[in-house]
């Protein structure tokens, strides 16, 4: 089992990074405030106004190290990788496959299929932990309306048809997401981005950015290019399979992290900052609360169904990578998505 490496983040603004020797030093206002060996880390991740030193991105790019920047609302806006290492032929049977509505429909189902059924396993255990909440009727709705659209999923005669069940599973979705939040202070009331308009939408497009940042890796570390996906539309720069990927990873992984977050009152309204243009952010002490939560939900072992044997969730991405990639080789028949139990 391939192991767990550390993702450094540094979100203090002006923040420099260096290398010295085999070691990422972080230097604040010239005084170094970390030290990180370098044979920890998978990913360096820089939030606004942090420089790196050219020597550290040369040297990063040959560990193996991925560099990103991202805005201090977690949009990439830069990233830099070493030499592509990607297998030719693998990445022609994806071109082949996703090209061809037949191969990338069975993919597709399976994918919208588990990103249906992860969301239903978060409202199931709301229902199970608070039966008596106010919200448990309109929970229990949705939960059902969503395991409807997951089997209709599976039987999609086409891609649109998939993408049409994917739809009416989010809006019963997030129309109990409101009732799971049990704190005082954050209203929500539907999914808004670019930019995010409330501090529920603000943190989950943080951690939405987060999980794309690994699905993208985990593509690219299994040499699958991330642009070429069976379910999201081609369209120039955008990630279409690191988009795909992270369909099954939003509800336990993000989602998961932020309901903790807010219900546990580890976030409050102070840790986020309202824009004149109407964006809401995470402050850098929201960031770095954040930060922690994601890196100690990652660090969670659970058993894999297929493997038969436990990992740590930040690992799964690399699993459902590699597990694509054996579809795509021929050696697995059907690609099989995550299921969260």
């Amino acid at each position: 089992m391939k192991r767990l490496l550390n993702t450094l983040y540094v979100t203090t603004e002006g923040a420099h990074l260096r290398k010295d020797g085999q070691t990422v030093v972080v230097e604040i206002e010239g005084a170094v405030r970390a030290r990180t060996p370098a044979h920890l880390l998978g990913v360096i991740v820089c939030f606004g106004q942090v420089t790196l030193s050219p020597a550290l991105m040369g040297f990063a790019a040959g560990e193996g190290i991925s560099l990103a920047i991202l805005s201090y609302s977690g949009k990439l806006q830069v990233r830099v990788d070493g030499p592509c290492q990607g297998n030719v032929l693998l990445r022609r049977a994806q071109h082949d496959a996703t090209r061809e509505s037949e191969s990338a429909l069975p993919v597709a189902r399976a994918m919208v299929a588990a990103k249906l059924a992860n969301q239903r396993a978060l409202l199931r255990r709301a229902l199970r932990d608070y039966p008596e909440a106010p919200g448990a009727p309109r929970i229990d709705d949705s939960q059902r309306r969503l395991a409807d659209a997951a089997r209709r999923a599976l039987d999609a005669a086409d891609l649109d048809t998939v993408r049409g069940w994917e739809g009416e599973g989010a809006h019963a979705y997030w129309s109990a997401f409101p009732h799971l939040i049990r704190v005082e202070g954050f209203e929500f009331s539907g999914r808004n981005r670019q930019p995010p308009r409330d501090p529920v939408n603000a943190l989950l497009s943080f951690l939405y950015a987060l999980a794309m940042l690994d699905c993208r890796a985990a593509c690219e570390s299994h040499g699958l290019d991330p642009q070429m996906g069976f379910l999201h539309r081609d369209r120039p720069g955008r990630m279409s399979l690191a988009l795909d990927l992270v369909e099954e990873f939003r509800a336990p992984l993000a989602d998961r992290v932020a309901l903790s977050l807010l219900n546990r009152k580890q976030l409050r309204p102070r840790d986020f900052e309202w824009q004149e243009t109407g964006a809401v952010l995470l402050s850098e002490a929201g960031r770095r609360a954040v930060l922690e939560a994601w890196q100690a939900r990652k660090r969670v072992e659970l058993r894999h169904p297929i493997l038969n044997e436990k990992a740590s969730l930040g690992l799964f991405p690399q699993i459902q990578a590699q597990m694509l990639a054996r579809h795509l080789r021929g050696e697995l028949d059907v690609y099989p998505a995550w299921v969260w139990t």
